[in-house]
């Protein structure tokens, strides 16, 4: 019992009492500056995301240079992610497959070999199936890492060393450029020309306090590898100042003459957003043709190359072309926004770094600090090197002097140390000489331990006077070298000659013809200019709805055309109207009708307008013929109207087309001409469901407006109701109802507002 008190009183003790509202805020924190610092943001003196910068060192550990063969991306992939990066395969994998393509990046830093995707969007075969090795401009981050240039740091799990930093000798940020999204922030740099970045370090190096404005006649705007248009040219300024903005970018586009009269648009470079999404444009530009939005288009194809991108807009004759394009540019991403965001990882004494929005000149100061550290400590380094070998040469040339004497003491020593010591200090002690004064000679040797050790490793090959020639030579190129290095090294001038030489020769081996142009423009409004064609709009008993042009439509034999409940002729460049029982009327576009074959099913028209389940089409017509026409409403509980199709000029998809009591509904609509009004010469037959009919002139019918519930037509007794209104010419010998033949004849015709007499089948 005793023991167990005290095992409770020690756990109580060890019990550490924490805020948790405090505990969540620093633990996000940490995951938040993790991720920051450690997945999603570029470092700025290399440019590179620490996966990236993995990926390469590990490839260099794995002697993937240029000149090797191409080996295993899977091979890749588990070095990296088993020694330096255990975030997960395809993430590593993603990122080796983004730094191979050409047409992400202006300087690919892996050459890859294999399918890696396409421009088109196509993805990467499995890593199994390609291989990689480095390419020539990621030998310019790595080339001298044994030289000791950047820090190393242990791996995750201390069983590997890997660097901080590669030692990029090449602007890589502004070049390749990249893009990430971190917790609350995200970065957007955008890939420039080679040469026109070099440059531009080169005059900064030669004038530091040089301005954003100068900067820019060297780099006046972001060139994507996929070229494209830039057309807010004089914004670019303003981005390169803050540091943020947002960069218009355009198709570049040829017109050609196409076939049968038709004009072609050719895209040949696409805006860089949708770098690796080709096939995305081609299928909205075909589905922009397809859904009629763009009437112009006849045709889109991709007849892309390994030549280049060539997409075929063919449009249909007489059609105005620019007129199009501005469409084009508005609709689709053949015009899109690229949003800059310069924000990269500072680096900090004492800590991981910092994010940071850079601008153009604080970019380039960047890289310029960061070349100073290096090439000091390579000149440096290539300076204490020099120095050890000096001492060495110099040592085996004065020993190629007194070579006997040294052979003597060899001869004469009972080991290696009792040589070694006489060499370095001058002890004989012990040692057998010829002569006292080979003795008192070599007392006075002082060799350096250095120079001891390679003079005891010797061959006596060296001893031949070509040998000792060789010799000289090397030790006046060593004191050479060791002037120009200390010179280097005592002046930053002398210092920046070097870089500027380095940075020259990277620029004729990357530097390229820029491909995105510079221009300002303004997209002109698209004016739709539609060419007015004659359809037919035909609805099935079940509400399936179609247009079929007319030549289609005349073609098709009469059983066909009886199967459809409804058909009107109609022009695309109208609207049909739907009058229903529950006293709306719908309005839908001609372009929102598909187009069909007379075999298609179509659209049920309940999907083309609000109209409900519970409502029923009475009348069809197109919009043209309503407004020059007057409608005759008859509803259920016996009431009737005139309107004027004027009435019903409106851009909404659906408005109250008559006023309607509780409970009723309309029986029919009519659609009547002005001069059959004016005449008043028709007869409107009406039908209840008792059997009841009544019959008199349209003249007693009066006008009213839309929002009236109108007069009684007939006098119904209890339990009756109106099924069936008709206006019919005065010659008309029967009517149809419900599939039985009435007699028009025998319908009495009696004042309006009349009971009705019992109807007679014909």
């Amino acid at each position: 019992m005793r023991g167990n008190m005290d095992q409770i009183k020690m756990s109580q003790e060890n019990i550490i009492q924490l805020d948790f509202s405090e505990e969540m805020k620093n633990s996000y924190r940490d995951y938040a500056m993790s991720v920051i610092v450690a997945r999603a943001l570029p470092d700025v003196r290399d440019g590179l995301k620490p996966v990236q910068r993995r990926i390469l060192y590990a490839m260099r550990e794995l002697g993937l240079s240029p000149d090797k063969p191409h080996r295993k991306s899977a091979r890749i992939v588990g070095d990296t992610m088993g020694k330096y990066h255990p975030h997960g395969d395809s993430s590593i994998y993603d990122a080796l497959v983004h730094m191979t393509e050409d047409y992400s990046l202006n300087a690919p830093l892996v050459d890859g070999h294999g399918n890696f995707g396409s421009i088109d969007g196509d993805g990467a075969a499995a890593m199994r199936y390609t291989e990689a090795r480095l390419s020539p401009a990621a030998m310019t981050m790595l080339d001298n890492l044994e030289k000791g240039l950047v820090d190393f740091i242990p791996n995750f799990d201390d069983s590997e060393k890997e660097p901080t930093v590669l030692p990029a000798m090449l602007p890589n940020l502004l070049i390749n450029g990249t893009t990430g999204i971190a917790v609350g922030m995200a970065t957007n740099i955008p890939p420039h020309n080679p040469g026109e970045v070099i440059d531009a370090v080169i005059a900064y190096m030669d004038r530091p306090g040089i301005s954003t404005d100068k900067l820019m006649d060297y780099v006046p705007a972001p060139d994507f590898p996929t070229g494209g248009i830039i057309i807010n040219a004089s914004e670019m300024r303003q981005i390169y100042e803050t540091g943020e903005g947002k960069v218009r970018l355009r198709a570049r586009t040829a017109i050609e003459k196409g076939d049968a009269g038709r004009t072609n648009i050719i895209i040949t470079e696409i805006p860089y957003t949708i770098s690796g999404n080709k096939t995305k444009l081609v299928e909205n530009l075909s589905s922009l043709a397809r859904e009629k939005v763009f009437d112009e288009i006849y045709d889109v194809r991709d007849e892309s190359s390994k030549e280049g991108i060539r997409i075929v807009i063919e449009v249909k004759k007489d059609r105005d072309v620019e007129n199009l394009l501005n469409g084009l540019y508005k609709k689709t991403q053949m015009e899109d926004t690229y949003g800059v965001n310069l924000l990269a990882i500072k680096p900090t004494e004492g800590a991981n770094g910092q994010p940071k929005v850079f601008n153009l000149k604080t970019l380039i100061e960047e890289f310029v600090l960061f070349q100073e550290d290096l090439y000091t400590k390579e000149y440096r380094f290539l300076l204490e090197k020099a120095k050890k070998r000096h001492e060495i040469v110099e040592g085996l040339m004065k020993a190629t002097d007194v070579i006997d004497l040294i052979i003597e003491i060899l001869r004469g020593s009972d080991s290696v140390k009792q040589a070694k010591t006489c060499l370095t200090e001058g002890v004989t002690e012990g040692i057998r000489f010829k002569s006292a004064a080979s003795e008192k000679q070599a007392k006075k040797l002082l060799f350096t331990e250095a120079q001891t050790d390679a003079i005891l490793a010797m061959p006596l090959s060296k001893l031949i006077g070509l040998e000792i020639l060789k010799l000289h030579e090397e030790n006046e190129e060593l004191l050479k070298n060791i002037a120009d290095y200390e010179k280097i090294l005592s002046n930053v001038k002398e210092l920046y000659k070097v870089i500027k030489g380095r940075l020259r020769e990277f620029k004729k081996k990357f530097a390229r013809e820029r491909r995105t142009e510079l221009t300002d423009a303004t997209a002109s409004a698209y004016v739709e200019k539609v060419v007015e064609e004659d359809f037919f709009v035909c609805i099935d008993r079940f509400g399936y709805t179609k247009a079929v042009d007319a030549a289609a439509f005349s073609r098709a034999a009469d059983e066909t055309k009886n199967e459809f409940s409804f058909v009107l002729k109609i022009k695309n460049t109208d609207k049909l109207c739907i009058f229903t029982n529950k006293g709306n009327m719908h309005q839908v576009k001609m372009d929102k009708i598909p187009r069909c074959k007379m075999k298609d099913k179509g659209t049920l028209v309940h999907s083309l307008c609000r109209m409900s389940n519970e409502e029923e089409g009475l009348l069809y017509t197109s919009f043209e013929d309503l407004f020059e026409s007057m409608l005759m409403f008859t509803t259920k509980n016996g009431y009737i109207k005139l309107v004027s199709g004027v009435e019903f000029e409106t851009g909404r998809q659906q408005v109250a087309a008559t006023k309607l009591d509780e409970g009723d509904e309309l029986v029919d609509v009519s659609l009547l001409t002005a001069s059959d009004v004016l005449a008043g010469t028709k007869k409107v037959v009406l039908l209840t469901e008792k059997g009841l009919s009544l019959g008199f002139m349209l003249s007693e019918v009066s006008e009213f407006k839309k929002t009236s519930r109108g007069v009684k037509a007939i006098a119904l007794e209890k339990g009756d109701c109106l099924v069936y209104a008709a206006a019919l010419d005065p010659a008309c010998e029967t009517f149809e109802h419900n599939g039985k033949t009435l007699s028009a004849r025998k319908v009495r015709t009696r004042r309006r507002g009349a009971k009705g007499q019992k109807a007679n089948l014909s």
